[in-house]
């Protein structure tokens, strides 16, 4: 299960000049660290990290969602920073990542909320849509593509083939733990800084980085690509709910074309492309902050 050892300083505690307090809640037999912040009777929202991201990564939604009245509620997905490490693969598969959320929300004593992800979390938050949409209210998506397309494209493209090949090396036993622990994580840090514009993260945050990595090891993150490829497909294919879908164009691991395809799997869909932009958008464009709340208010 979760570490034995000192846990990092990776909690609320990184924001606290931001209101934001750090809780434990018990789901699927699993302990989640959860961030929250915001009025506990304001609309709800969940935000939900990627690979090899933290509840951290949200840090500039956050605020800007308490002010327009929001509750904000950002886990750190199992397996990640302050929250249990469950073993296996099989306690990886998006089902299971679907069961967290829905716990989670019925934690806060709601039936529905707003879920938005980004990276490995959009696969989740597309999966809770699909899979569970009365959970949802209105749903964003940060550079990810809707399962379908992911999956078609990776049948008929070569150029996304090649640029997923993580996705098939993570697959392995034993050799891409070995790579993401040696020379200090430093694969992991590439992982954030070849994928991002110069900037995106300075050495103060890649150090928060690296303790939450510490704390629960590299096996639990790579069990998240694992189980993604032997989760179920989604009962169904389009999703019902009010979706926004913000794409970084130059996202250097998923083809922009993809984006265009996946509003076309929403009955209610929007795309805001915004260019010279990374994998990381949330981080270099504010105005992604901004269509996050006019789409979610």
């Amino acid at each position: 299960m979760s570490s034995t050892q000192t846990p990092p300083e990776t909690d609320a505690s990184l924001l606290a000049d931001q209101g934001v307090e750090s809780t434990y809640r018990d789901v699927d037999g699993i302990e989640l660290h959860v961030v929250t912040a915001g009025d506990p009777d304001g609309p709800l929202v969940v935000l939900l990290h990627g690979h090899p991201d933290f509840w951290y990564g949200w840090r500039d939604q956050i605020g800007p969602l308490v002010e327009a009245g929001f509750r904000v509620v950002v886990p750190d997905q199992r397996g990640s920073n302050l929250s249990d490490a469950p073993d296996g693969i099989d306690a990886y598969r998006l089902s299971r990542l679907v069961a967290d959320v829905r716990e989670l929300i019925h934690s806060e004593g709601r039936e529905s909320a707003h879920v938005v992800g980004h990276d490995f979390g959009g696969f989740v938050a597309w999966n809770v849509a699909l899979r569970r949409p009365s959970l949802v209210d209105r749903l964003g998506i940060l550079n990810v593509p809707h399962p379908t397309v992911y999956r078609n494209t990776l049948r008929s493209s070569p150029r996304q083939i090649a640029r997923s090949w993580y996705v098939w090396f993570y697959q392995l036993p034993k050799l891409p733990e070995w790579l993401l622990r040696r020379n200090g994580m430093a694969n992991m840090v590439a992982s954030l800084e070849v994928t991002s514009n110069p900037g995106t993260f300075d050495e103060a945050t890649i150090d928060r980085y690296r303790a939450a990595w510490r704390h629960t090891g590299v096996g639990p993150r790579l069990h998240w690509y694992r189980g993604f490829l032997r989760s179920e497909r989604p009962p169904r294919d389009t999703v019902t709910r009010p979706t926004l879908i913000c794409w970084g164009e130059d996202d250097i691991a998923l083809l922009p074309s993809m984006a265009e395809e996946s509003v076309d799997h929403c009955e209610d869909g929007r795309l805001r492309t915004f260019p010279d932009a990374s994998h990381w958008v949330h981080h270099e464009r504010e105005e992604v902050t901004e269509a996050l709340l006019r789409h979610l208010s």
